[in-house]
């Protein structure tokens, strides 16, 4: 009985490791020095108090209105970029060079995507491709809603981390209140709305762990399919220790909450 005790211990112990390294990644303090992060007007405004409205309904809808805008601008931005390497592809197609200009701003992007540097240009921005583009609205609002108990968590209200995204330097965030002893983590703090959004998606865009969620994205894309939330959110198992558990709340909650994102 004392061996099987010990060995829970060690597989739940195990199994925390895991997460943390799958979140060792998911926040930079490195700010985007070349291009400019798009911003919504709402962006740098204090975040609704949500737990004052007593009707879920109306909580609801205000929640999914507040994070909308800001997703749509995200990914018009993600959109704009796409468009700005499609360009450069065509360009090199046809035998032109980029110039120093161009150049500078893919090595940004190949960077702040972790493209691997010895690739050459072509296959540097096919891999771009893959990594920058769209996350639909629903899936982000979703996972919005589950990380911050619909927008209610301190970590929201004070730190427009709606998204449950950690960082490792000290004084960065929050100091969890249960966090494991020995844990060096903090719920990352944001300046703004725009800047936790724009972080969060280009996790989603680049980390390892997400790669299966790109790859489908990827299939839907060159099938000419609809980008889905509930597709993508196949690709989430290691967003969360519960796992599966975890895809299946994210689909539940994108079907039986589509009539107030769409508003």
């Amino acid at each position: 009985m004392h061996k099987l005790e010990t060995l829970k211990i060690i597989l739940i112990a195990v199994g925390v490791l895991i997460i943390i390294v799958f979140n060792a990644w998911l926040f930079t303090d490195k700010e985007p020095d070349l291009l400019d992060v798009p911003q919504t007007k709402q962006a740098e405004k204090p975040v609704p108090d949500f737990s004052a409205f007593e009707n879920v309904k109306k909580r609801k809808a205000a929640f999914f209105s507040y994070l909308k805008p800001e997703v749509e601008k995200q990914n018009e931005y993600l959109l704009t970029l796409r468009h700005y390497i499609q360009t450069l592809q065509r360009q090199l197609s046809s035998g032109k060079t980029l110039n120093e200009e161009d150049s500078e701003r893919v090595a940004w992007l190949v960077k702040e995507y972790r493209i691997t540097k010895d690739l050459m240009l072509p296959e540097q921005l096919e891999a771009l491709l893959l990594k920058i583009d769209i996350l639909p609205a629903d899936l982000v609002m979703a996972q919005a809603a589950n990380e911050s108990a619909w927008g209610t968590s301190r970590f929201a209200q004070q730190g427009y981390n709606f998204f449950g995204l950690w960082c490792f330097k000290r004084g960065c965030g929050f100091v969890p209140a249960e966090r494991n002893e020995g844990a060096a983590h903090e719920v990352a703090k944001f300046p703004n709305l725009s800047r936790a959004t724009y972080t969060y998606m280009r996790n989603l865009n680049r980390h390892y762990a997400y790669k299966e969620l790109r790859q489908i994205r990827a299939r839907l894309r060159k099938n000419q399919l609809p980008i889905t939330g509930y597709a993508l959110a196949e690709g989430l198992l290691n967003y969360s220790e519960r796992g599966a558990a975890y895809v299946e709340e994210l689909q539940s909650m994108i079907n039986f909450n589509q009539e107030y994102m769409a508003e």
